[in-house]
């Protein structure tokens, strides 16, 4: 069978779950993975016959993804920012939005020439946040990441190994968490899907992402937001600035909050989606 061939199998085996648009890209990704090939290199060896070995780990593959398994689970890593991360069930799959939060930030620190300083990132997960900022923002930085769980506290340490990225992190529930450290920045994309948005969600996010990262109560969605909104009034440095990403929905009760609790300079951004994504703001002093 030539890679032609079999990309039509994994469409007849895979229509059910995804539209055909979305199939060619989870093949192209397990291809790229398994034989290397990227869209264009492909593209040139569609009608090459793929060897018995590399056929069966395509099926293998295959059989995984008909469970509705994400195919960034199935091969076990995906880019962010550039880098390779590790993913697995025990942490979130990185999404495009929360690149765009990394830029922002990237972008803030340039333009206010901000080359040393400390950062800690809450409910770092994969780590894909704190570690994409450690490379971008240079060797003075000092870097942090805490989260509540210590299977994702794994893989985000094999992560920060991977990419040659020095972060120190801290086994912790920001909702009992306290410290006396002082940063300079605290970003965070913690869990903000309500229960009521869990039922507009595609089954292969619910059945395999880790719930812990996704999900608040209808009657507290803001809980962890203002938990770390609280937590940053103490440990940041004047003029510090708190990032987040936020539930697209609850934009305006973010802001609010932000505003109750005497913040300042608070700037909300959509993403390229038009929706309303990440809040920059700052330090009330």
């Amino acid at each position: 069978m030539n890679l032609k061939q079999l990309l039509h199998h994994f469409t007849k085996e895979l229509i059910e779950i995804y539209d055909e648009q979305e199939i060619i890209s989870i093949f192209n990704i397990i291809v790229e993975h398994i034989s290397g090939f990227n869209r264009s290199q492909l593209m040139l060896n569609g009608g090459a016959e793929v060897e018995e070995v590399k056929y069966n780990t395509y099926l293998q593959a295959l059989d995984r993804l008909k469970t509705g398994e994400p195919p960034q689970y199935v091969i076990g890593d995906t880019i962010f920012y550039g880098l390779t991360f590790k993913v697995n069930p025990a942490v979130l799959i990185p999404r495009p939005e929360t690149e765009e939060l990394v830029d922002w930030i990237i972008e803030r620190c340039n333009s206010a020439s901000l080359k040393r300083g400390s950062l800690l990132d809450i409910g770092t997960g994969s780590g894909c946040i704190a570690i994409s900022l450690k490379k971008n923002l240079g060797p003075d930085f000092k870097v942090s990441a805490i989260d509540v769980s210590e299977g994702a506290l794994a893989t985000a340490t094999e992560n920060a190994l991977l990419n040659n990225a020095q972060v120190n992190f801290i086994h912790a529930d920001i909702l009992s968490y306290s410290s006396n450290e002082k940063y300079d920045l605290i970003v965070s994309n913690p869990p903000y899907i309500t229960m009521e948005e869990q039922k507009e969600m595609h089954h292969n996010v619910l059945e395999n992402e880790p719930h812990l990262a996704l999900f608040v109560s209808d009657e507290k969605p803001l809980i962890f937001y203002e938990a770390i909104a609280e937590f940053a009034l103490s440990n940041l440095n004047s003029n510090g600035l708190l990032c987040f990403e936020i539930n697209e929905y609850l934009g305006e009760e973010t802001m609010q909050m932000l505003i109750d609790k005497s913040f300042i300079n608070i700037e909300l951004r959509k993403d390229m989606q038009g929706k309303d994504r990440m809040i920059i703001c700052s330090h009330p002093n």
